[in-house]
C-alpha cells in the first residue's frame, strides 16, 4: 500500500479535517478552480466555435480558393469570361486534398418592387454547385432548380426579402446594366423559391442565387464561359499550401486567390481570438494556482505537529510533501469536476437554444457558436492539473524547514 496516499486519504475524509480552520480556505480553492475551468472551457469552446462558423460561412459563399482571370478587376462582378475547358475542371486531380470545384459567375443588378428597390449581385450557379454548404442556412422554401431548363427560380436572403417585402412564391423585376450605359438595361423577372439567412450581413445584403445561364445570356457569353471557379479543400488548415499548389497547376493567364487573402481583414480579426483565449487561460490558471498555494500552506501549517511526528518516526521530507501534494490533487480534482460539469451544461444550453445572441454586423453570426473540441477540453484539464502540481512543489518545500524538536516541544 502507498503510505503517503493512505495518509492523504485519511486526512481528506476525516471529520476533524472537515471541521478544521482550513475548511473555508479549501472551499475557496475549489471554487477558484471551478470558476477558472468554466471560464477556460467557455472561452475555448466559443472562440473556436466562432472561428469555425465564420470560416464556414465565408467558404460557403466563395469556396476556399477562387480561380479567375489574371486582370485588375477588383469588383465582385465577373467582367471577362473564363472557359470551363480546363484540365482542372470538373475534377482537380493534379492537386491532392481538393474535394470539389464549381463554376460560377456574378452580375450586378437592381431589384425593383412596388414598394422598394435594392442593389444586388446575382450569383450564377450551375448543375455542379454544391448546395451542402448552404443547406443549413435555408429558412423557407427550397433551392433553385438549375439542372434542367433555364427558369426564373431564385434564392434570396431574409435580409433582402424583408427590405423588399418579398416572400416565397413572389416574383420581382431585376435590371442589369449593359456595358454601354446608353443602351437600355436587361430586364429579368425572377421568382423567389427559397429564403436563406447566413447571419453574415456582408453576403446577405448583397447576394441572390440563380441559374448561371442568365448571366451568360446577359453578357452574351458562350455556354462554356463562366466568371470564375470556386475550389474547396478537405482541410482548411492547409488552405495556404493548397492555394500555392493550385496556382502552380493553372494556366499562366489565370490567377488564384485564397479566401484568407481576399477577406484578410476577417481572418486577421479571427486570429485575435487565439490571443484572447491564451490570455484567459493564463489568467485563470494563475488565479487557480495562487488559491491552491494559499490552501496548501494553510494545510501544512495546520498539520505542523503531524509533520513533526512523521519526521520523528523516520519519514523523509519528500514522502511528507507527497502527502500534501496528494491532498492538493484531491482538491484540484473536485474543482475540475464541478467546473467541467457547469461549463459543459452551459455550453449544451447555448448549443441547443442559442441563449446568447450576437450582433451580426460586428460578429458575422446571430448567436454565439459553440465548438465541442474534446481534445482541447482534455488538454485544458490536464494542463491545469500539471501546472498546478508543479507550482505547488514550491510551497511544499516549507515542510523541509519544520523541525520535529521545536514543533513537538511547542506542543
Amino acid at each position: 500500500m502507498n503510505l503517503e496516499f493512505f495518509i492523504a486519504k485519511r486526512l481528506t475524509t476525516s471529520k476533524q479535517h472537515k471541521s478544521s480552520i482550513s475548511k473555508p480556505i479549501i472551499k475557496i480553492a475549489i471554487s477558484a478552480i471551478a470558476i477558472g475551468i468554466v471560464m477556460m472551457l467557455l472561452s475555448v469552446a466559443t472562440g473556436l466555435g466562432l472561428q469555425q462558423k465564420i470560416r464556414q460561412k465565408v467558404s460557403a459563399f466563395n469556396g476556399h480558393i477562387i480561380i479567375s482571370n489574371f486582370d485588375d478587376n477588383q469588383s465582385e462582378v465577373s467582367k471577362v469570361p473564363v472557359s470551363i475547358l480546363q484540365e482542372f475542371y470538373p475534377e482537380f486531380k493534379s492537386v491532392k486534398g481538393i474535394s470539389h470545384i464549381q463554376a460560377v459567375a456574378t452580375k450586378a443588378g437592381i431589384i425593383r418592387t412596388e414598394q422598394a428597390f435594392e442593389g444586388v449581385i446575382l450569383k450564377g450557379i450551375g448543375a455542379d454547385y454544391n448546395w451542402d454548404n448552404l443547406q443549413e442556412y435555408i429558412l423557407e422554401g427550397r433551392i433553385p432548380n438549375v439542372k434542367n431548363q433555364l427558369n426564373q427560380e431564385i434564392l434570396i436572403s431574409q435580409f433582402l426579402a424583408n427590405r423588399l417585402f418579398l416572400k416565397v412564391g413572389d416574383t420581382f423585376n431585376t435590371f442589369f446594366l449593359k456595358e454601354d450605359s446608353n443602351e437600355m438595361p436587361n430586364l429579368r423577372v425572377f421568382k423567389v423559391v427559397g429564403i436563406y439567412n447566413s447571419g453574415f450581413q456582408e453576403f446577405d445584403a448583397t447576394y441572390i442565387l440563380g441559374d448561371i445561364r442568365h448571366i451568360q445570356r446577359i453578357n452574351r457569353w458562350k455556354s462554356h464561359e463562366v466568371g470564375a471557379f470556386e475550389v474547396f479543400v478537405d482541410d482548411f488548415n492547409l488552405i495556404s499550401q493548397k492555394g500555392e499548389e493550385v496556382y502552380e497547376q493553372i494556366p499562366y493567364s489565370l490567377d488564384s486567390k485564397t479566401i484568407t487573402d481576399k477577406y484578410y481583414y476577417i481572418f486577421e480579426w479571427l486570429e485575435l481570438f487565439d490571443f484572447n483565449i491564451i490570455v484567459i487561460l493564463v489568467i485563470m490558471i494563475v488565479v487557480a494556482t495562487i488559491n491552491m498555494i494559499v490552501a496548501l500552506l494553510v494545510l501544512i501549517l495546520e498539520r505542523t505537529q503531524m509533520i513533526a511526528i512523521l519526521k520523528a518516526l523516520g519519514a523523509n521530507n519528500w514522502a511528507i510533501r507527497k502527502i500534501f501534494l496528494y491532498n492538493a490533487f484531491y482538491i484540484i480534482l473536485r474543482g475540475l469536476l464541478w467546473g467541467n460539469l457547469i461549463a459543459i451544461t452551459l455550453l449544451l444550453l447555448q448549443y441547443q437554444f442559442g441563449i446568447i445572441k450576437l450582433n451580426p454586423e460586428n460578429y458575422y453570426v446571430t448567436q454565439a457558436p459553440v465548438s465541442f473540441n474534446w481534445l482541447f477540453f482534455i488538454g485544458v484539464n490536464l494542463g491545469t492539473i500539471i501546472i498546478s502540481l508543479l507550482v505547488l512543489l514550491i510551497p511544499s518545500y516549507i515542510i523541509t524547514k519544520i523541525s520535529p524538536v521545536k514543533a513537538l516541544r511547542f506542543d
